[in-house]
Formats: structure tokens, C-alpha cells, sequence
């Protein structure tokens, strides 16, 4: 989503740059470099560094006076570094993109150190209203500086293209398959091992189905075992981080997404720009529902109920991208203007400032 406006905003007026804590997520180094930004990677926080960690902040805003704003995507550990960034005089922004902080002990210290945002922060953001009410609070959703702010997609890139369909079916040799797909990293929050028994199911009763699963992570290991375990390895095809995600949606058939919690869902936005019809879990929030192409089948369900649905699909050929859609909000052009006017209208309530720190 970051990247997406990043790229979309007029950078002759602003300009964002990055703070992260790991080096090997400079996935767009060069893209950003490219396009007048900057990187800065700080300490990863843990309680045993908890005085590096805020020495490492006080350090980089000591360095960097430039900076007016600082809009913070991070959430565990924003009641820190947007405290730090208010005693030295920036505006802080909080943006909520998930609905939980997973289970165990790690997301219990998460919630107490992220509940003190509401209280921190000047301004509010979150991909849908249950993200923000989960991690800012009801009343904070009241307030005048909370705002919604979708996730926004490239839609002209989405729109259903038969040609690109055939073509990228005959690249992947899936031209005779029925074509399940799925997009998101391997973490449990996305649920990969209950996807992979319901697709078990299916290919028992369609063997000609194939799972097209996109994406990298820490559980792809565990997960490439499972499939092997269930005699699955020629079925289910590991593509990796791709960029060609428009193309490789336009491919699929039916797009699955049982997540255990998410802020949106972004990729559900995507899956109903290209016309893909959607089968997701009871936990992914109502803004995602925007066209009849999407449908909700409770995680608690039997397995079989999500099978069925599934194989209603296979023969489905009445394929366009539906134009309520076109008009939901969600297009990344409208909502680059967007927040160039939010972050104008900061920057004038708080007197001049024109970098942002993301």
C-alpha cells in the first residue's frame, strides 16, 4: 500500500522516506532510491533493547531536524518511536492495517505496548473501521482525526483481459486445470495449512484442480511439506514473490482466502477488480465486500461446506470486472490525492513541513 502511493503521489510536493528494522526487506531499495527517497534501517526492537532501541530514535531525529512528520505503519512499537518523535516536535500519524496482533505471548506484550497509541498519536488512519476500533479504540473512531483510508490498487492494471488470461495460463501450463489461487505471505495469520485441506478435498473430487499459491515467508518450508505429505506436489504450484500479480489473478479461476483475521484485505480488491469470483473466511472486514463476486463462509464451518462452494466454480465463464468496483474508493490515483491533502492539511495546521518520514 506504501509502495503504491509512494508511487502515485506528486513527488515534486512531497517526498516520503523509510525507516525499517530489517535489512533484508529492502524489497524496493532501488525503486525507492529511484525515486528521490531515502533508507534508514534502526535497531529491531526486543525489551532486552529497549534503551538502544530508544537512543537509536533520539539519535535519528537529533540527525534529521528536516523532518515535520512522521507516519508511523508499525504499530508494536509506535507508542515508543512516535513519543519520542513528539518530543522532538513532529506530528505523529498511527495507521492500523490488521484487526489483531496473532495469539501467544509476543501478541500479548504487542497489545500493551501498542494500546498507549491512542493517546500518543495526533492523527489516526486504518484500511477499515474494525482496524481502527481494534487498535485505537471506539472513541478514538470518533474524533475528527481519525479517517478511514482504503487500501488502494492500480485498477486500470486489474481490469479482466481475456488475452492475458490465455496467455498466462498457457505460460504456467495450466490451460486444461482448474485454477485455485491464493496471494499472501506465509504466516499464520493467513491461514495456509486449513487452505491446503480444503484443497486436498477438492482435488479428491476435481483432479484436474490446481492451487497456485503466491507469495513468500517463515511457513513456506512447513507448508511445500504438507502439500508433499498429502501426495499434493504436482497440484499445488509454489510461485514465489512475483510481480506480475494482475496477470497471474487473471489466470486463476476462483481466488481462496481464509485468513484468521485482516485489517482488509487488500488482495480481495484485486481478486474483484479482475472479475475473479472469491470465496473468504467470516473474518475479513464488510469494507471488502464491494461486488456480488465475493462470499463469506464462516472458518468455524465444516470443511465440506467450503469444498462445495469451490467446485461451483470450475466451469464459470461469464468473466468481466464489475463496475461498481470502478467506483468503490479503492483506486490508487483518487486516493494519492487523497492523502497529499491530508498531509497538506498537517502540514498547515502544524506550520510548514514537506518531508514525511513513512
Amino acid at each position: 500500500m506504501i509502495m503504491n502511493l509512494y508511487r502515485n503521489i506528486d513527488r515534486s510536493k512531497i517526498q516520503f522516506d523509510f525507516v525499517i528494522d530489517r535489512a533484508d526487506e529492502l524489497f524496493f531499495a532501488d525503486e525507492i532510491r529511484n525515486l528521490g527517497g531515502k533508507i534508514y534501517i534502526l535497531p529491531k526492537f526486543n525489551f532486552r533493547n529497549s534503551f538502544i532501541f530508544n537512543n537509536a530514535w533520539k539519535n535519528f531525529f537529533e540527525k534529521h531536524p528536516e523532518y515535520k512528520i512522521i507516519h508511523g505503519h508499525v504499530r508494536s512499537t509506535a507508542s515508543i518511536y512516535l513519543k519520542t518523535a513528539k518530543k522532538y516536535g513532529l506530528v505523529t500519524i498511527a495507521h492500523s492495517h490488521s484487526t489483531s496482533s496473532g495469539m501467544g505471548f509476543s501478541a500479548i506484550v504487542k497489545n500493551m505496548l501498542q494500546y498507549r497509541i491512542r493517546y500518543i498519536a495526533d492523527y489516526f488512519l486504518a484500511c477499515s473501521e474494525e482496524a481502527g476500533v481494534w487498535l485505537f479504540g471506539k472513541k478514538t473512531c470518533k474524533k475528527k482525526n481519525f479517517y478511514i483510508f482504503n487500501n488502494a490498487i492500480d485498477m486500470k492494471k486489474y481490469i479482466y483481459n481475456k488475452e492475458i488470461r490465455t496467455m498466462k495460463r498457457k505460460e504456467l501450463n495450466l490451460e486444461d486445470k482448474f485454477v485455485i489461487g491464493h496471494v499472501g505471505r506465509f504466516v499464520k495469520p493467513k491461514n495456509h495449512k486449513f487452505l491446503i485441506d480444503v484443497f486436498k478435498k477438492v482435488h479428491d473430487k476435481e483432479p484436474s484442480a490446481v492451487l497456485l499459491l503466491i507469495g513468500e515467508g517463515e511457513l513456506k518450508p512447513q507448508i511445500e511439506k504438507k502439500v508433499i505429505n498429502l501426495g499434493l506436489h504436482d497440484s499445488v504450484l509454489f510461485t514465489g514473490v512475483r510481480s506480475d500479480i494482475p496477470e497471474l489473478l487473471q489466470a486463476m479461476d476462483i481466488f481462496v482466502f481464509p485468513s484468521l483475521y485482516e485489517g482488509l484485505g487488500i488482495v480481495t480488491i484485486e481478486a474483484q477488480t479482475s472479475g475473479l469470483p472469491c470465496i473468504v473466511a467470516d473474518t475479513i472486514p464488510k469494507e471488502a465486500f464491494i461486488t456480488e463476486l465475493i462470499q463469506k463462509i464462516p472458518l468455524k464451518e465444516d470443511k465440506k461446506l467450503w469444498v462445495e462452494e469451490i467446485l461451483k466454480f470450475k466451469d464459470a465463464n461469464n468473466r468481466e470486472t464489475p463496475k461498481e468496483i470502478m467506483v468503490s474508493g479503492f483506486d490508487i490515483e483518487e486516493k494519492a490525492h487523497e492523502i497529499e491533502s491530508l498531509y497538506n492539511e498537517i502540514v498547515q495546521t502544524h506550520q510548514n513541513g514537506e518531508k514525511l518520514i513513512q
